[in-house]
């Protein structure tokens, strides 16, 4: 697996995938029972490289009372499906949802989420994340080599996988079945044959994976896995995050960081905007820098500038009057705003 580290962007803060720190430091805290493996600093006890790559994160927490802690907006590095077994847990993707017994998530490595209300309450949940080597719609799957699924099954599960973000679900006992198999070996660490016995449970866990949603006969959505759908996140992410707008852009690096090519970017951000990638870029910073002026009265122009993005106020301010008609400080001194 190459090096995809991701850094996303959301509201007014950064955030890195997530690696779930507060449910380790809840473990450490013995308060509640936690059982994984893993590798990076994922939840669990490490997993030799050697040992199922691109395998992130498989466990099971057991938590007996309520918790003073919860998973907030996050991302992870790879695909997550999770299985509530005992308890109801409150989860967030786009939209609230009240796990119940028997439910499933799964969560694409774009799809923000979030577990607990805001802590999480008694419950007892599985998980894994297994890397497939995308961080963004439009690339293409990688499935690790020791998942030895038909080839032809495994295509379709992708496409399952990519063409639907629904991301709550009914597991159904084959599902519970392969988890509860899971949670089982995980608890005997002196198993000599954990890894070869996980190895075949993740198998057969994928492949009733396939077979649910293959009944489902869901429709599919082919536009969710295009470069057009990778651009338009980004755009809505500079129109929503502060910080992520703030960083210092190229035309070359936004392309980068939706691991496209400088010309196809730059099509698909005209198609989606009508603007350049910098047109859109200092239309969106102008827009932030008003609401911030609106709001922070007390910063200067300066701050302001800075904040919003730019190197230097008088380019600030030279934008400013060409896209609002008007200085900034003309701007923030009206008593009517526009």
């Amino acid at each position: 697996m190459k090096d995809l580290t991701p850094i996303y962007h959301k509201s007014d803060k950064i955030i890195f995938a997530d690696r779930c720190k507060p449910l380790i430091e809840a473990a450490d805290a013995q308060h509640l029972k936690l059982h994984g493996l893993a590798r990076a600093s994922y939840p669990g006890l490490p997993l030799r490289t050697k040992d199922l790559p691109g395998l992130l994160s498989v466990g099971i927490w057991d938590a007996p009372k309520n918790q003073q802690w919860g998973l907030t907006t996050h991302y992870n590095e790879g695909i997550e499906v999770t299985f509530l077994e005992t308890g109801k847990l409150v989860f967030e993707a786009e939209k609230k949802y009240t796990l119940e017994p028997g439910d499933m998530t799964i969560t694409r490595p774009w799809q923000p989420h979030s577990l607990g209300d805001p802590n999480i309450t008694p419950s007892r949940l599985h998980w894994i994340i297994l890397d497939v080597d995308v961080r963004k719609p439009h690339q293409k799957w990688q499935w690790p080599q020791w998942l030895i699924l038909d080839p032809e099954d495994l295509k379709q599960l992708t496409i399952l996988l990519r063409q639907n973000e629904n991301p709550v679900w009914s597991a159904g006992n084959e599902i519970a079945g392969c988890f509860k198999k899971i949670a089982h070996v995980l608890t005997k660490p002196e198993n000599s044959l954990q890894i070869s016995r996980l190895t075949i449970l993740i198998n057969e866990l994928f492949l009733s994976l396939y077979e649910s949603l293959k009944k489902r006969q869901m429709k599919l959505k082919p536009e969710l896995i295009t470069s057009h759908r990778t651009v338009e996140l980004f755009l809505q992410s500079l129109s929503e995050d502060q910080e992520l707008l703030s960083r210092e852009w190229t035309i070359d690096s936004m392309a980068d960081y939706c691991h496209l090519g400088v010309t196809h970017f730059t099509r698909l951000c005209k198609l989606l905007s009508n603007m350049t990638p910098i047109q859109y870029l200092n239309h969106q910073r102008i827009e932030a820098a008003a609401i911030m002026m609106r709001q922070k009265p007390d910063l200067s122009m300066t701050e302001v500038a800075f904040r919003c993005g730019f190197n230097s106020s008088q380019y600030f301010a030279t934008v400013f009057k060409r896209l609002r008609g008007c200085t900034p400080k003309v701007y923030k001194n009206s008593t009517v705003i526009p």
